[in-house]
Parts: structure tokens; sequence; C-alpha cells
């Protein structure tokens, strides 16, 4: 990060919002699914209220991160950094082998909630970026150095989740509002016990690596074959991460449209499997870690639907030294970062002259 950027980042935060929040609302959207941890976790919290609150998993970011962090200001907006977790131990195992009992993440979205809480940005961030880290605690107790070159992923390996939002805010001189992390075997309990959800596909999908095989037209994904689709990269569009995270966007668009369409209240049973397996399958931050606070989370998503994100990927080009990753355009991240800040729709021009966004395969799921 350059110094013009430190220095945009800090001037901005610091304008960004002047007003008291009206209420105390956010867009929980998982890495994965967006609307459907949350909502329909939040859904059936009040009446399982003490089962429910010992499912939950939290992290303390403000106590980690101290005073190190953009201004906690408010203009009623609200942003909130979504990891998927890729941890190959236990459960998530049959995905591939656990290389030292460290969780990767390789999916990663900034969500931004517009004040009025109706509409709403997501950024999402190619896992293999090349970015400035700073230093983070680690899990041994020591400190990591952090680096001028290190690939985005490796901060939430290196020092979990403190060290992925504390990265973030570098990157973006913006204040994560809420982290929520989900982990592979809850992605797919959660979308089994959804229903499952329903997306048209306009090629024939076969992934050996995500065990996908879809058939071109109409498929109803049970969680095993969405969390295949959500992986899945090498056999479509260019095979690129970029292309895999379109797949991402597609299937959160759909997964919203589905949730919009059911009515979870007719059928208590399926209300309270989906909230049991969504509050065991998230890792918040402290303030989320109770059902109340969850279910005023819920309750702000509820306005939003899927045509009320917009959601791109942050403006990337080759990295000029390394062909299999990318590096930010300055210029173009600064538009992004800079929309954010002030509570603005990200303008069309950050991503013009993006990689992302360009894939094939944005066309493919529908």
């Amino acid at each position: 990060m350059t110094e013009e950027s430190k220095d945009h980042g800090g001037r901005a935060a610091a304008r960004r919002r002047r007003k008291p929040a009206k209420r105390r609302r956010a867009l929980a959207i998982t890495a994965w699914s967006a609307a459907g941890v949350v909502l329909l976790g939040g859904a059936g919290l009040g009446y399982f209220y003490f089962k429910f609150n010992g499912n939950l998993k939290t992290v303390d970011i403000d106590q980690a991160l101290g005073t190190d962090r953009p201004q906690n200001v408010d203009n009623g907006s609200m942003d909130i950094l979504v990891l998927g977790s890729d941890s190959r131990g236990g459960a998530n195992g049959e995905y591939g082998q656990d290389d030292g009992g460290s969780a990767r993440s390789d999916t990663a979205m900034i969500i931004h909630l517009y004040e009025g809480h109706e509409k709403a940005s997501v950024v999402s961030i190619p896992r293999d970026t090349m970015i400035a880290r700073p230093s983070c605690a680690t899990a041994g107790g020591k400190t990591d150095p952090g680096g001028s070159r290190t690939q985005f992923n490796e901060a939430f390996t290196v020092g979990g989740a403190a060290c992925a939002v504390k990265t973030v805010e570098k990157m973006s001189g913006i204040r994560m509002d809420h982290y929520i992390e989900v982990d592979f075997t809850g992605f797919k309990k959660i979308i089994d016990n959804l229903g499952g959800v329903e997306v048209t596909t306009t090629k024939p999908i076969k992934d050996g690596a995500s065990h996908l095989d879809l058939a071109a037209g109409t498929n109803k994904l049970n969680g095993e074959q969405a969390l295949g689709l959500v992986r899945t990269r090498k056999s479509v569009g260019d095979g690129s991460d970029l292309g895999r995270i379109q797949l991402q966007q597609a299937f959160i668009k759909a997964l919203i449209k589905q949730v919009k369409g059911i009515g979870l209240f007719d059928n208590p049973k399926k209300l309270l499997d989906l909230a049991d397996s969504a509050t065991k399958a998230i890792t918040t931050d402290k303030a989320l870690g109770d059902v109340k606070s969850l279910m005023g989370f819920a309750q702000g998503l509820q306005g939003i639907d899927a045509q009320d994100m917009q959601m791109i990927t942050l403006p990337v080009t080759t990295d000029a030294r390394d062909a299999n990753r990318v590096a930010p355009l300055t210029k173009e991240t600064k538009m992004v970062w800079e929309a954010l800040l002030a509570d603005r729709p990200i303008p069309a021009e950050a991503t013009v002259n993006s990689s992302g966004d360009k894939s094939a395969a944005g066309s493919i799921v529908q």
C-alpha cells in the first residue's frame, strides 16, 4: 500500500460517517451463501434462545486489534468482512489433506450495507491478490512481520480472523463493523436443510476437483453440489479464481431469490433445523456472538433482494512478477474504497479496466 493510499484511508475514514445509526442492523452474507446463514438462522433464534446461543463461536476482533484500526464513526452504513474457511481438518478432511492444521480462506467478500439498509455492495477479493500485509499476531503467541508483497489469503492462515480483518482495513481504510466466517461442512448442511437451491446452467459443468457434474438447464443443488459449484474453478470460464468468484456471486443471487420465496414459518421443523445448522456453521465477531444480536442482524437483511446488490470483484490485473497472481489496479481500487467510505454506489468506471468480472463463467450460471 502506498503512502498516498494510507493517507487517503485516514482522511476518508474520518469523514465517512457522521450521523448516528438509526438502528443497529447489518447485512449478514456468508462467503458462499450470502443471505442464507444469518437470515435463516436468525429467523428461528427467538424460539430456542439457549440452544442456539450455545452453538455460536466468536472471535474478539476489537481486543485483538486494539486501536490500530480506522476511525470508528457511523453514518448509518455498515461494513462486514465475510470469509469462507477452508480448514481441511475434521469433517472437512474429504476435500483434501490438512497441511499442518492451519485453516485457509479462499473466499473473501466485503459487504457494504448502505444507510437505510435497503441496498448493498459486495466486493470480492481474489485469494491470490498480491498485497502489502501488516504484522499480525499468530496462534502461537508470536508476531508475523507481514511484508510488502504477500498473497491476500495468507493473512487468514498466518493470523486467523484478526489478521484478515487487519489486512482488509489497511488495504481499504475502512473499519469492518463485523466479521462472519463459514466452513465447508456447515455450508452444506444449511443448503440441505433449506431443501436445495435452484440454478440454471447454460452449459454442462463437470469438475473432478470439486466433484460437480451438472447438465445444462435447471438444476436443484443439494449441499454437496452447491459446495462443488462455489469451489469450481478449472472447468469453467478461463479456469482462474476470477471465474470462480463469478460463480459464487451467481449462486448468492440464486440463494437470495430462493430464501425470499420460502414461507419458513409455515414449516416449523425446517425453520428450526435451519436455525440450528446456521448457528453451528458460523464464527462471528464478539458483538454478534449471541442470538439476540443475530436476530437484529438478520432483520436488517430481510429488505435486501438480489437486484438490490451491486456485486463486483476488486479491480485487478495480472501481477507483473507472476502471471499466476493478480495485483490491484491502484486508481480503480481507490475509486471503490472512496465510494464505500462515502456511502455511494461503486462507479462503473472502477471495473472497466479490471480483469475481474470478465470471465465467461459469469454467463454459465443464472
